[in-house]
């Protein structure tokens, strides 16, 4: 009889799983031409010409724009600067209040704190994991200006519902799409829906250049602000064509810019990302038809008229079902399994939860940002923030994982697979 790797039996595959890698001929091609040009950077952080980057940064804006038919693409070196230089461009004060999710990367939510605002935080929908609405709206107040929206693990947000509360309250809407590029509500790719969208391009996610990212709007206002703010603002107002612009007051900018061997990769990756996407959303239709079998598992959802870019493939667990705790669960199902390369210094790419939720981290329970500030402006109390659907999905029922990367091939899925169904086929071994 067969047993648990767990407990000391075979594993049931030992080789690595395949890297994810969509770098070829192509962005090498690109990064040479760059690099024969002598020019890694044209940007001057003074008014210029080059004041709005190089060629090839000026090429990927202007590609991106007519891909996601958007009038605005502003690149930045992050998709954390692009978070940060939205909530600049959109006014926000020390003291305002920006609603934000618990369930995404911490930048999601750290942007606030940077322009002295306070994030407050709202549950999550337990079958797409978005921003609740419902939750969202109980928590406006009058110090609220801004909800930022992630489009987490790839999947739309509520868009027409977000849309009406902002309406309804005069809030503005960002809409973090780091994880979900190329993903379409109906007839409009998610991140050109709301005031000011970002998308990320680090090494991990759909099409990347190493780091970066990319902002889109729009609003001619709010692009010229986020061009600003990317490029030293403070040196530029005053300058040609800003001398009297009264939207444009009290600007300080950063150093938030591409390069051009960045923009250049990136350019490459733009026009691969269709068929990763549709890479992604058949892994996920295999591996859903094949892991259904399995009782105590419960397959994700996409929202009506959504598509879903699917970073991750989120699953649920239920613990009445399989008699033993999640995590227990998952350790025996990684113990079949090995790591991925290029990623070897990582765990296998299967995980209880996602990550902490936001609000129990030291910053936010100690209130420490820049010394208090901002935390003095307001009582909020992060002690006492309860988001329940996040919790429970975190601590006991959510499962994410990465086994539906291009490059994965179905006998390589096939085997993940073999993993969980060896797991559950041997379930009251984990109960003893």
């Amino acid at each position: 009889m067969t047993k648990l790797a767990i407990h000391g039996g075979e594993k049931v595959r030992s080789r690595p799983f395949p890297a994810y890698n969509t770098i070829g001929e192509e962005e090498e091609e690109a990064a040479l031409r760059v690099l024969r040009s002598g020019k890694l950077s044209t940007y001057l952080g003074t008014w210029h010409d080059d004041f709005y980057g190089g060629t090839e940064v000026q090429a990927l804006e202007r590609e991106w724009e007519s891909a996601f038919k958007v009038k605005h693409a502003i690149s930045v070196n992050s998709a954390t600067s692009g978070l940060y230089a939205a909530v600049g461009a959109l006014g926000i004060e020390a003291g305002d209040e920006i609603i934000v999710s618990p369930y995404t990367m911490s930048a999601s939510a750290t942007a606030a704190l940077i322009y002295g605002a306070i994030p407050i935080f709202a549950d999550i929908e337990e079958e797409f994991y978005c921003l609740d609405i419902k939750d969202v709206e109980a928590k406006i107040t009058p110090k609220t200006k801004a909800i930022i929206i992630v489009d987490i693990f790839g999947g739309v947000h509520d868009v027409e519902a977000f849309a009406l509360l902002a309406k309804k309250h005069n809030l503005a809407l960002i809409e973090d799409s780091a994880q979900a590029p190329g993903v379409k509500y109906k007839d409009n790719f998610i991140g050109t829906l709301c005031d000011i969208g970002i998308y990320s391009l680090n090494y991990h996610k759909h099409i990347h250049a190493g780091e970066g990212g990319m902002i889109v709007t729009n609003d001619d206002v709010l692009a010229q602000k986020l061009r600003l703010i990317r490029n030293h603002a403070e040196a530029v107002l005053g300058a040609k064509g800003y001398e009297t612009r009264e939207e444009l007051h009290n600007m300080v900018g950063y150093n938030y810019r591409m390069t051009e061997l960045e923009a250049a990769i990136t350019r490459e990756q733009l026009k691969k990302l269709p068929q990763l996407m549709q890479a992604r959303q058949n892994n996920v239709t295999y591996l859903n038809e094949k892991l259904k079998q399995i009782p105590c598992l419960k397959m994700p959802r996409i929202r009506e008229n959504s598509e879903h870019a699917f970073y991750i493939h989120p699953l649920q667990f239920d613990a009445d079902i399989a008699q033993v705790h999640r995590n227990l669960f998952i350790d025996a199902v990684k113990k079949e399994l090995p790591r991925t390369l290029l990623r070897e210094e990582s765990e296998v790419l299967l995980s209880y939860g996602y990550v902490k939720p936001l609000y129990l981290l030291p910053i936010y329970q100690e209130r420490i940002a820049f010394g208090e500030y901002p935390f003095n402006l307001s009582d909020v109390d992060y002690t006492k923030v309860k988001c329940p659907v996040v919790e429970e999905m975190h601590f006991h029922t959510l499962i994410t994982h990465e086994f539906m990367r291009p490059g994965m091939l179905k006998e390589d899925m096939d085997d993940v697979v073999a993993a969980f169904v060896k797991v559950w086929e041997h379930i009251d071994d984990l109960r003893d």
